[in-house]
């Protein structure tokens, strides 16, 4: 066995998590109405695979074209035909998922139809309602010599026909499908729960908007353009950095295609035509059975709702067993580290923490970074009053964070308006830490009280979301986590720290001197151990170490949900490293880093992944878990995690993944487990409330 085959290709494993992501809708236990959901996420997920990484691929090309990436040694052009080759493959599984979700939503009432399966009453009705309803919303554009080609906007739908004139001379026209002017979904009049999609309506009435000619073939086109744009090196120092981030974003509407996808086949010299002026390979055209956008799904999910037989059965984020919300939060936390687990647990101690801070007279400031927000932020509410009541409020908003620019640069107004100081972040570096700083003058002196987690402040997601939110009044990690936001203030870094783990200096070395001592207990004999629950695993340098490790004898557990460049289980490189996945229906996104074991065992939670990006190019915080009894229940969650046999995936040697199955052992699903878990303790805190 040779070293590289340790190592997997970051885009062919992320590939393989969307994967895992189909397998959920085409797994006949999960309810049928979250089967649609997946399917809808496996193409939400694949479209922005091929507006950020074969864009950002697409641009390394262009630079360089014999460059490769530094673990399987591939070119771009060489990662971009793999994955493209591996998206066919998974596309056809998704238009075979469509198909039976499709037959199994008529066994419900619901049904998909197109123009060759309605009765000809219904037809007619349909164009008597485009002629009224459609056809004056709606534009052509006939491309030939005078007209110039027009813009077809990322991820839009226009309807394409080959025209032939008298003269049998072809021309195309093309029909924007504009989202937004019509409900996706057109009741049919032939029974309730039947309908078409507007796209396939428009495209059937075509011949009404291009009268005079004689339409040959037509198919519906998608265009998927690149995202990737690095708003560091387009920044002009004239202008103001939100306004800049603003012209970012119209930008990225504009950037070269990756992908065009059609809905039937049509005639090649249609598609060299339109890849001819897309500037387009036409290696990345892709025609496809199901729907070219699948969002509409959702729709349906709605229209089924009633039925709870079709759908995950109903869990709400239980009050933590660890904290009395008719007390003060701020003092129950400056008894005693308060760790919360979302989705299980809810957010609603951290957010009354906030909003005491903001009226507590003896808080001084609060420091805090944001990265991704709920629509209607109590965050944001706690923020502002704080300002208001004249607490110095200082926040750093991450105007970088991507597809979230727009919403970030309107909250970042909002809280100047508020009388709040805004930090727009670093130039070159993402601040992706999820880190919140509160001083308070107290009689005894000065206090903190730190929060710091895994997941945003978005309390949306904190019921979708598996993270990790500690609550700590620590002298220590306060002094050092003020440090860090003191820093951000000036727009340097840290450069030294004790306790924290903070990305860009001071996580990656500190990282590998804690694996570093797991292989000194092996190699004397004793027992090295590394348990590690990360979102994505591609650096480099810490995978160098895990493979040292392991060979040195030091057992690795990891949970690597998405993208993991390191393989396990190869023969005298990694056989002491096994990885899993857990792919269901909360999104496992906490991290949690376990160096050894028994007493002395070393527990942290952070925002980074084991990623270059996180570890070298972000500002990200990990903070250590010092009481004893979280740490105890951080290692049962990874426990419980491990034992997975439901939603679990053992990754084998070859860097593919098998579904766990019971076998014999009693079914264990880690998020179930814990829900129930989070229950029960919220009951039997309420009994003892009662009592």
């Amino acid at each position: 066995m040779m070293e590289n085959e340790c190592f997997e290709n970051r885009e062919l494993s992320w590939l393989r998590f969307n994967e895992r992501v189909l397998e959920e809708a085409e797994d006949a236990r999960v309810p049928l109405c979250e089967r649609l959901s997946f399917l809808s996420i496996f193409q939400s997920n694949l479209d922005e695979f091929f507006m950020v990484r074969i864009g950002s691929l697409h641009d390394q090309m262009l630079l360089d074209k014999d460059s490769r990436e530094n673990k399987t040694h591939m070119t771009p052009g060489e990662q971009i035909d793999a994955a493209l080759d591996q998206v066919r493959s998974l596309c056809r599984r998704r238009d075979a998922a469509y198909t039976a979700l499709m037959g199994l939503l008529e066994e419900q009432g619901v049904t998909i139809v197109d123009f060759h399966s309605i009765r000809p009453e219904s037809e007619k009705y349909l164009e008597t309602m485009f002629r009224r309803e459609f056809l004056p919303l709606l534009s052509t554009f006939i491309i030939g010599k005078k007209q110039s080609f027009p813009f077809l906007a990322n991820k839009d739908i226009y309807a394409i026909a080959v025209l032939n004139t008298k003269t049998e001379k072809k021309k195309i026209g093309i029909v924007p499908c504009v989202s937004g002017l019509f409900p996706r979904l057109i009741p049919v009049p032939e029974r309730a729960g039947c309908y078409i999609l507007a796209e396939e309506l428009i495209l059937h009435c075509l011949p009404m908007m291009f009268p005079g000619y004689k339409i040959t073939s037509k198919t519906l086109a998608r265009v998927t353009r690149n995202a990737d744009i690095d708003a560091d090196n387009i920044y002009d120092e004239e202008l103001n950095y939100r306004d800049h981030m603003a012209e970012v974003i119209k930008l990225r509407r504009k950037l070269c295609p990756v992908r065009m996808e059609l809905s039937r086949a049509i005639d090649i010299e249609v598609i060299e035509t339109l890849c001819r002026q897309l500037k387009l390979d036409t290696k990345r055209v892709y025609e496809y059975d199901a729907p070219l956008d699948l969002s509409f799904l959702y729709m349906i999910r709605d229209h089924l709702r009633t039925r709870s037989e079709l759908f995950y059965a109903p869990r709400h984020p239980q009050d933590s067993p660890e904290v009395d919300l008719k007390s003060s939060v701020l003092e129950q936390i400056a008894r005693k580290d308060i760790l919360l687990h979302y989705p299980y647990q809810s957010i609603r101690p951290f957010l009354q923490m906030l909003s005491e801070a903001a009226r507590d007279p003896e808080v001084v400031s609060i420091k805090m970074t944001l990265y991704r927000l709920a629509r209607d932020s109590k965050v944001v509410e706690s923020l502002e009053e704080a300002a208001e009541n004249g607490k110095q409020v200082d926040v750093l908003v991450e105007l970088k964070a991507r597809f979230d620019e727009a919403n970030n640069i309107a909250w970042s107004r909002r809280l100047e308006r508020a009388g709040c100081h805004v930090i727009y972040g670093l130039s070159g570096m993402k601040v992706h830490s999820k880190l919140c700083v509160i001083t308070r003058r107290t009689p005894q002196g000065i206090q903190y009280i730190t929060q710091i987690g895994t997941g945003n402040y978005n309390e949306r997601t904190s019921r979708l979301y598996t993270d990790l939110s500690l609550m700590t009044a620590r002298r220590e990690i306060g002094m050092e986590a003020a440090a860090v936001f003191q820093a951000l203030t000036l727009g340097e870094t840290v450069d030294h720290t004790q306790h924290l783990l903070v990305a860009p200096h001071c996580l990656q070395n500190k990282l590998l001197d804690m694996i570093d001592d797991e292989i000194c207990k092996a190699r004397q004999g004793g027992e090295g151990y590394l348990r590690i629950k990360i979102n994505s695993m591609s650096d480099k340098t810490l995978i160098d170490k895990l493979i040292e490790a392991s060979r040195a004898g030091v057992r690795v557990d990891m949970i690597v949900r998405g993208i993991c460049c390191l393989r396990g289980g190869v023969p005298g490189w990694t056989d002491n490293i096994h990885i899993i996945s857990v792919v269901g229906r909360y999104l496992e996104h906490s991290r949690i880093y376990i160096f050894g074991s028994g007493e002395d065992v070393r527990v942290y939670i952070g925002s980074a992944d084991w990623m270059t990006r996180n570890t070298l190019r972000r500002v990200e915080v990990a903070v250590p878990v010092y009481d004893q009894g979280l740490k105890q229940r951080l290692l049962r969650i990874f426990d419980v995690m491990w034992r997975d046999n439901r939603q679990a995936r053992d990754q084998q040697p070859d860097g593919s993944y098998v579904r766990r199955m019971p076998n014999g052992e009693p079914a264990l699903a880690c998020q179930d487990w814990l829900y129930d878990e989070a229950y029960r303790l919220a009951g039997r805190k309420l009994e003892q409330s009662e009592s």
